[in-house]
Parts: structure tokens; C-alpha cells; sequence
């Protein structure tokens, strides 16, 4: 009995999820048809050009970091600077996968957001003595 009433189930709601089909089908038709059939305004004017940004006669980028490349015993490690600052770094491992280390803001610590990030230990102090 309880088959029955399982199979009952699953048939009124493949039916129910079939006419659902069946009329969200021709309503999808018929708005995409409005899209398409849907002319411009006859008033549009044409956006102005923009030139692109003029680059410095020293050929320096100012949004270009400046990376230092530092080998260690098969390890590389890539220093990333902006205006002196040391933001991230790219540390590839002799044997591994590579991962990197940045900045979340001026003061904070090194985070890392390679492969494997170190899992983060709630430190919370319960009792004090």
C-alpha cells in the first residue's frame, strides 16, 4: 500500500512539472519575441569618443608594479611593490604548487591565499586564572 501510494506521488508530480512546461514555454517565446521586435528610439545620439589614457613620456607605468625575482635553494619568491611598498608576494616552492602572500591592509599581517590557506584556530580566551 505504501508503494502505491509513493508511485501516486511521483506521477502527479512529473504531470504537474509536464503542464508547468508546457505553458511557461510559449510565455518565454513570447517575451523574447517583444525583445527582439522592439525597435530604438528614433532620438539616440551617439556617445562621444574617449581617448585612451596618455601614457608618461618615461615609459614608466604608474599602475605597474614593480617585481623582484629572487631565487633560493630551487624556491622563487616574487616580490610585488607599489611606490616602495611591498604588497604581495608569489612564492613557488621547489616541489609544490605555488601560493601567494599578500596584504589585507598597511598594517596587517600576511595572509595566504594559495592551494592549502592554514586553517584559521579560533583563539578565544574562556577562563582566566
Amino acid at each position: 500500500m505504501r508503494k502505491d501510494y509513493k508511485d501516486k506521488n511521483w506521477k502527479n508530480l512529473s504531470t504537474l512539472l509536464l503542464l508547468s512546461a508546457i505553458v511557461q514555454l510559449p510565455l518565454g517565446l513570447l517575451s523574447a519575441s517583444a525583445v527582439m521586435a522592439k525597435e530604438p528610439p528614433a532620438n539616440l545620439q551617439p556617445l562621444e569618443e574617449i581617448p585612451p589614457p596618455a601614457m608618461s613620456k618615461d615609459g614608466d607605468g604608474v599602475d605597474e608594479p614593480q617585481i623582484t625575482i629572487i631565487k633560493k635553494k630551487g624556491e622563487t619568491v616574487e616580490e610585488y611593490r607599489i611606490n616602495g611598498q611591498l604588497y604581495m608576494m608569489k612564492i613557488t616552492p621547489a616541489h609544490g604548487v605555488p601560493y601567494y602572500l599578500h596584504k589585507e591592509d598597511q598594517d596587517g599581517g600576511w595572509v595566504n591565499s594559495g592551494p592549502n590557506p592554514p586553517l584559521i584556530i579560533p583563539k578565544w580566551t574562556l577562563f582566566r586564572f
